[in-house]
């Protein structure tokens, strides 16, 4: 619960402070203003779903439930298919099994088959809303799913020739890269109020028109800017330790005093670097 509250209260809704500041007057801003909001909202939704999901597992587990992981790292998946099986797994699984088996899945035609994963991603878009903008969101997701799953073999033979083979490594940490930053351009329609709004981020993420604000910091000063990075990658470094095991387990595998420590330092660090704002969660809206 307090990793979850940690996320929530330290990331997320100090994350929020400048992506709503950009994403409620996107016009009002170019450049780096927009690129930075767009990065931080990212985290903020991760942040804050997870956030969420810890929190409740956590408050289960107190009355004797284990309900399910629910987010697994999912920006460092190597694709888009699984990031789908590493973010909102509850929810991926609820479409899956209650709408996509349904439909046909993957035991019909080719061409059914793509329109099945098309509707799936669009039907989830409009779960969030009835909003063109999560409309887009679910396309943009369902077309990076078909085109992922259709240049498997294409995408195999590019690494052949440019040698990545022999580069694992490199390799894996160029997939990651590429596959964030498709989650992250559709995480503009997502977040953005209006299509107009998203289409206007969009076109003028490289622009750098003086009359409008471009600035590495909107709504926050520079101290509170460096706690929010410097949040996102001690979050990162723990996402790194815990690949292979959650972190309670890791922390049920050391000695008492060490085990206390960290918690004693996580819930000073909430106290000391927490956002107390009247910040909802995200979920809330859906």
């Amino acid at each position: 619960m307090m990793w979850g509250f940690f996320k929530k209260i330290v990331i997320a809704d100090r994350l929020a402070v400048m992506v709503n500041h950009v994403y409620n007057s996107p016009s009002d801003y170019n450049g780096i203003s927009l690129i930075v909001a767009t990065y931080f909202f990212a985290f903020q939704i991760y942040c804050d779903f997870s956030g969420y999901s810890d929190i409740a597992i956590g408050a289960a587990q107190v009355f004797g439930f284990d309900l399910m992981n629910n987010f697994n790292r999912p920006y460092f998946s190597k694709n888009i298919v699984e990031f789908w099986k590493r973010w909102h797994i509850s929810l991926s699984t609820w479409f899956r099994d209650y709408f996509y088996i349904p439909l046909g899945g993957n035991r019909v035609s080719k061409y059914r088959w793509a329109v099945n994963i098309l509707v799936v991603f669009i039907v989830s878009g409009l779960w969030h809303g009835a909003n063109w903008t999560f409309v887009l969101w679910g396309m943009l997701h369902g077309l990076y799913f078909l085109v992922s799953s259709k240049t498997k073999a294409a995408r195999a033979k590019i690494s052949s020739f440019f040698r990545l083979n022999r580069y694992p490594l490199i390799r894996k940490y160029l997939q990651v890269f590429i596959t964030f930053h498709l989650v992250l351009f559709a995480w503009i329609f997502f977040r953005a109020n209006s299509l107009p709004d998203a289409l206007y981020i969009v076109g003028h993420l490289f622009s750098s028109d003086p009359s409008k604000i471009n600035s590495l910091w909107v709504g926050l000063d520079r101290t509170e800017f460096i706690i929010a990075i410097s949040s996102i990658l001690f979050m990162e470094f723990v996402h790194i330790i815990q690949r292979h095991s959650g972190i309670r387990h890791l922390l049920a595998e050391r000695p008492a005093w060490l085990r206390w420590t960290v918690y004693f330092l996580l819930l000073i660090s909430i106290f000391l670097f927490g956002e107390f704002g009247k910040n909802e969660f995200i979920y809330f809206q859906f």
